[in-house]
């Protein structure tokens, strides 16, 4: 699977762009707010219809402009697939093969990706809404009917909490209504953990090797869902709808006195630990980076085998955090296999040593140039520890705004 083309219209800082891709690496090369990000947000909402940087659409939409528009041919085994997103003040429309969508979940997964920014650090030390965002938006790409169950889910969860604040301002008296509602949170509920339980074991089996061939196999990691249902995280799903409404009965004076919902997936998390030590509180600074970049590789590879092909990678300026070793088993990993999306604000000794034949962009102010590949040789850029020389491009022409040239 990969990218062929994508075309912008009135999105971020882009007036109007098309561009043609290449199937291995294309390097993003600007400085900070020329729009390197904003391009790799355009390929990520092509793909999950939402950004990944707000939940306010109207960010998107270009200053002073009435609506977005974004399109992309996606090459996939089976032949090419047209996907196009309209963008306006009142909402957004969702196209495969021209074919408008009535549910989102029937749109996500026609374009894989995975996005492994700065941030994504958080994914092992942030907070727990972080890596069930993390575990929704990966395996909602691979399973639409996990995305179907988490969105009503969401949507119980959201009349329940509701309900549950009428009845601790005294608004409502019948609890009848509200076991109504936990009979089915649980039911969604219990999809919900089960999906994630079989997801997770599989996508620990590959981080598990990739971290060992990192750290030449001396540490071992692995993953733990952590859930107040502790004595019964089992895949089977009848067993986690009985303990799910055995719990909110168990809870519902605590939870009618507090207004919200305080079991449920909503407040699962998962912990990872090194050696059985829990990476979070014991872990360097170094084994979290090892354990992230780590689960982000074994997505490529759960998702290649679920879906039979490979995703695009979205890496936003990564490789400035990753030392000399880390960059090398990343670059390596993707080289000839999945198709690459990489901004920088210029290439290292080691990106120039391992990229092969990558496709050069260069951004400044929402303008695009292209590069051929033979320009490659004149750019050394290095990082501050290295304190070597720096040699710059050679200064190009300015294409165009919004063109490529």
């Amino acid at each position: 699977m990969y990218l062929e083309e994508l075309e912008l219209r009135d999105f971020r800082n882009y007036d109007q762009v098309t561009l043609e891709f290449s199937p291995q690496i294309n390097i993003l090369i600007g400085q900070n707010a020329q729009g390197k990000t904003n391009l790799l947000e355009a390929i990520y909402v092509l793909a999950m219809a939402r950004s990944h940087r707000t939940n306010n659409e109207r960010e998107l939409i270009r200053f002073k402009a009435k609506g977005a528009f974004l399109a992309g041919r996606i090459k996939r085994k089976l032949g090419t697939i047209p996907l196009e997103i309209a963008l306006s003040r009142q909402g957004k429309k969702a196209k495969v093969n021209h074919l408008e969508q009535a549910r989102l979940s029937q749109y996500i997964g026609n374009l894989n990706v995975i996005l492994f920014a700065p941030e994504d650090l958080a994914l092992v030390k942030g907070a727990p809404a972080v890596r069930r965002r993390f575990i929704d938006m990966e395996f909602g790409q691979i399973d639409p009917k996990y995305l179907y169950d988490l969105a009503q889910y969401k949507a119980i969860l959201k009349q329940r909490n509701n309900y549950l604040k009428q009845l601790q301002q005294k608004k409502a008296q019948d609890t009848l209504y509200l076991e109504v509602l936990s009979e089915q949170l649980a039911t969604f509920g219990a999809a919900v953990i089960s999906k994630r339980l079989t997801f997770l074991a599989e996508l620990e089996s590959y981080a598990q090797e990739i971290h060992s061939a990192i750290t030449q196999g001396n540490e071992k990691l692995a993953f733990h869902y952590e859930s107040n249902l502790k004595d019964i995280l089992d895949p089977d799903e009848s067993k986690t709808i009985t303990e799910l409404k055995r719990g909110y009965a168990n809870l519902q004076s605590k939870e009618i006195l507090q207004g919200t919902t305080l079991l449920g997936p909503h407040r699962d998390d998962v912990s990872f630990t090194i050696d059985k030590k829990n990476v979070q509180i014991y872990g360097s600074q170094g084994q979290q980076r090892t354990t992230a970049l780590s689960v982000k590789l074994a997505e490529i590879e759960l998702m290649k085998h679920k879906t039979g092909e490979y995703p695009i990678l979205l890496l936003d300026d990564v490789l400035s955090e990753l030392d000399g070793a880390r960059q090398t088993h990343l670059l390596k990993a993707i080289q000839g296999k999945v198709q690459t999306f990489l901004t920088t604000p210029g290439l290292s000794e080691i990106t120039q040593r391992l990229i092969k034949e990558p496709k050069i962009f260069h951004i400044d102010a929402g303008h695009i140039s292209e590069n051929e590949q033979e320009e490659k040789k004149h750019i050394v850029w290095v990082s501050e520890e290295e304190k070597k020389t720096v040699t710059f491009f050679p200064k190009n022409e300015k294409a165009k705004k919004g063109q490529s040239t």
